[in-house]
């Protein structure tokens, strides 16, 4: 496939672009459909960025299940939260996001949704509240539940009243001094209960607040929930009967740098009990050697049990989830559902007071599945749903459930589904409603399968705008994070696969060793092997790609990874498969083997690399894209992206790599955020990041000249520094 060939054939393989950064960026993203008690409608949150006001819009919205209609709420940007209340097929619950008597309080208010703009304050919260939740009592009570930051006096912190201190000095006796993209303080986040109880006025019925708030997470020392950065609303419940509260938190007895330990605690709604963990070390009902993280406390619906899941290992972060079920007041714990499955569940939800559906990432997607309460080790929970991401799902009245997925090809899909019937009907998807997707859909997408290292390993295919197999393009070498996680048949407005592939290219995503959802001994045989196996298996796919697939020029590809795709990346340009490259593109991956002592989760690395850093050293060695061998091999054109707010793998990293590959004469850019994480959320530097990325790739593959209308670096609006003489 020579140089002169793939040119002429690209020129006109595509001259109109699909899905476009600015398109992706500023499309509507929208909540997960929630529907009323009767199943008649749902009410979902949408939101939508402008690149002419370089401002956000919002607005709440109704669906109509029975024909897919949907029409607006409201768009009182002020309205952060909506839940339905009660049993109430009309009246909603929700959080205003200002307070109009204390200064970064919010408030609670009731609305009709025939009448939305006139409903009623019903509280007033002193802190900036969200994650509500909230049951109606057999007496009518409503009781409620969110959370905010707290003090360890259980008061909630309010950034707006907070004395701003004449030192900005912090100090530490105890690692874990910073997370993420934040650094820990005498705070943390704590789940609080109210109560609502309607009072008469005005001649009608009105919910109003019926004394403070309480504090059910600051008694326990420690205790923290949800548990940042990614915890929220699904880290704790509310018992149907409104009675009891579960919240998970991690171990508030062990180092949390060290340990994944997390338990699920439960107290009264009220308060009127300190909460104590249903499987801590020293809890009656705890299943023997059970030690790991939990997540998703949920109650049955008589309010008598909780289901649960948990992992095994207290230091492996990807340990198989397996479900658990307590039973409140007992010393019994139902040992872990279907144990001998290899799958690990995420969301569970009871169907009823014997069976659970659970949401489980399988097989590069993330399907539902039901699961008995009672099941037994060998059993074998069967999927009713398939493609795409289902990331929630609730109960109609018929049996059948609403669901919300996404997909590669639409960032929002709401259907209806049953175990008995599998899929029944799509209400609404954004493909066929957003103008920015327009023309997106399931044939943008495949898959194919290949002999890597030592097993059979899965690719995702997404192709450009106007594919046609009888032309060539490009490859676009895609490698995932994790290193314990997977390409999944979802959305994602950050690293797109259909972006990359409107540009020009076909973009080619493996799961390699390392990758969840396809059972465990393909992820968990990684640890100790980051460039073994994992790169074998890549080797195999460019390999098979090349010999196989003669629509993808491999000649004149390139290859882009973030965070362990990162490490591949730069693993990648030390070795042989670096030199089929046009160009590389690491974000936020690890370079030096021996900072990765600077991380803040200590107990992933010691997972990872068999041991601690002292005593194993020549384990963190053996992988180590810094190696001086290594370097001396170094030659394909690199961009490197690190933000400053990235604590797990800190800037330096980054710079560390960019200090090499410019000393060694290799073409190479850095480009920075000093206030992104791991990820780049912001949707302008978002679209910066677009355009150094694709125009970097661009540049290399030639894509740049063949595709009109392809992002090129000579677009840049960011001042470039360069120093050279």
């Amino acid at each position: 496939m020579g140089t002169l060939r793939w040119l002429s054939i690209a020129a006109t393989a595509s001259t109109a672009l699909g899905l476009t950064p600015d398109g992706l960026i500023s499309a509507p993203r929208r909540s997960e459909a929630v529907p009323n008690p009767s199943g008649d409608v749902a009410v979902f949150s949408s939101s939508q960025y402008s690149f002419k006001t370089h401002k956000s819009s919002s607005s709440w919205n109704l669906l109509d299940i029975k024909t897919g209609g949907i029409k607006l709420l409201t768009n009182d940007s002020n309205v952060s939260e909506i839940i339905w209340l009660g049993s109430d097929n009309s009246t909603v619950l929700y959080i205003n996001g200002t307070n109009s008597e204390i200064p970064g309080g919010v408030e609670l208010w009731v609305s009709d949704i025939s009448d939305f703009a006139n409903g009623y304050k019903a509280a007033s919260l002193p802190a900036s509240f969200s994650g509500l939740k909230a049951v109606t009592t057999e007496n009518g009570e409503v009781r409620y539940l969110a959370y905010a930051e707290s003090y360890a006096n259980g008061t909630a912190y309010n950034e707006k009243l907070a004395a701003t201190p004449l030192s900005t000095a912090r100090i530490y006796d105890s690692i874990y001094v910073r997370h993420w993209d934040y650094w820990l303080t005498t705070r943390f986040n704590a789940v609080f209960s109210g109560t609502l109880k309607k009072a008469k006025g005005n001649g009608k019925a009105t919910y109003k607040a019926d004394g403070g708030l309480k504090n059910l997470v600051s008694p326990v020392k420690n205790a923290e929930s949800p548990y940042p950065p990614f915890g929220g609303s699904s880290d704790y419940d509310l018992s149907p009967d409104g009675q009891w509260v579960a919240f998970k938190s991690k171990a508030h007895d062990l180092p949390r740098s060290n340990y994944t330990t997390a338990y699920v605690f439960v107290v009264p709604h009220d308060g009127s009990k300190t909460a104590v963990p249903i499987n801590g070390p020293d809890s009656p009902g705890t299943p023997a050697g059970i030690k790991g993280d939990v997540g998703n406390p949920v109650f049955s619906p008589d309010s008598k049990k909780i289901a649960y899941w948990q992992m095994e290992d207290e230091t492996y972060e990807a340990d198989r989830r397996t479900v658990y079920v307590y039973t409140l007041g007992s010393n019994e714990t139902i040992p872990s559902l279907a144990k001998d499955w290899d799958r690990s569940p995420d969301v569970l939800k009871w169907a009823d007071q014997k069976n659970l559906v659970i949401g489980v990432e399988d097989a590069g997607r993330s399907r539902l599945f039901t699961l008995p309460a009672d099941a037994g080790d060998d059993y074998k929970p069967k999927n009713f749903t398939d493609g795409g991401v289902v990331s929630a799902y609730y109960f109609l009245p018929d049996s059948t459930l609403l669901a919300t997925r996404t997909a590669i090809w639409t960032s929002w899909n709401v259907f209806t589904a049953s175990p008995d019937k599998g899929e029944i009907k799509t209400l609404a998807t954004a493909n066929e409603i957003d103008p920015e997707l327009k023309g997106l859909g399931p044939e943008d997408v495949s898959e194919f399968f290949y002999e890597g290292n030592w097993t059979q390993i899965q690719a995702f295919v997404t192709y450009p705008e106007g594919f046609d197999k009888s032309k060539t393009y490009p490859l676009l070498y895609y490698i995932h994070g994790g290193p314990q996680s997977s390409w999944l048949d979802s959305w994602s407005s950050r690293w797109n696969p259909k972006v990359f592939a409107d540009q020009g290219y076909v973009v080619v995503a493996p799961n390699p060793t390392g990758s969840s959802g396809f059972g465990d001994e393909l992820q968990d045989a990684i640890q100790n092997n980051w460039g073994g196996s994992p790169y074998e298996d890549l080797v195999k796919g460019w390999e098979y790609i090349n010999e196989n697939i003669d629509y993808i020029d491999t000649d004149h590809g390139v290859a882009a990874g973030a965070s362990y795709g990162g490490f591949m990346i730069n693993w990648i340009q030390g070795s042989d498969l670096g030199r089929k490259f046009k160009a590389l593109v690491t974000h936020d991956g690890t370079f030096v083997a021996d900072a990765k002592i600077s991380t803040e989760e200590l107990w992933f690395m010691q997972h990872d690399f068999n041991g601690t850093f002292w005593n194993n050293r020549e384990n963190y060695r053996r992988w180590d894209p810094s190696a001086p061998e290594r370097i001396l091999k170094f030659s394909t054109p690199h961009l490197i992206i690190h933000n400053d707010k990235d604590y797990r793998l800190p800037v330096s990293e980054g710079l560390s790599l960019f200090n090499v590959l410019q000393e060694r004469g290799v073409p190479s850019r850095f480009l920075n955020f000093p206030d992104e994480n791991h990820w780049v959320i912001h949707q302008e530097n978002s679209l910066v990041w677009h355009q150094q990325v694709l125009g970097w790739l661009n540049r290399y593959s030639g894509v740049e000249k063949s595709n009109k209308g392809a992002v090129s670096l000579d677009d840049t609006v960011i001042p470039v520094v360069n120093y050279d003489p």
